[in-house]
């Protein structure tokens, strides 16, 4: 699978975004005794992605370029 064109930073982003709002959304399914159904699809979804970023990018990540990643993401966004 040529992952050449994927651009690591978008996916590594997006799966980040998706994380910090399934996480917190499966906390409260579990705390009110509802099946977190929705929750865990967006944790696997976000967990797909977070890999699929560290596969495409050449070296992986470490701790202190995820918010570098992030950063660039975000200055696209507000750049364009």
């Amino acid at each position: 699978m040529d992952l050449s064109s994927v651009d690591a930073d978008l996916l590594l982003t997006i799966g980040l975004a998706i994380a910090i709002i399934a996480i917190p959304a499966a906390i409260s399914a579990f705390s009110d005794s509802r099946p977190p159904r929705a929750a865990t699809v967006g944790i696997l979804v976000a967990g797909a992605l977070i890999l699929l970023a560290f596969y495409a990018r050449p070296g992986g990540y470490t701790l202190k370029t995820v918010p570098e990643a992030v950063a660039r993401v975000l200055a696209r966004l507000v750049n364009y």
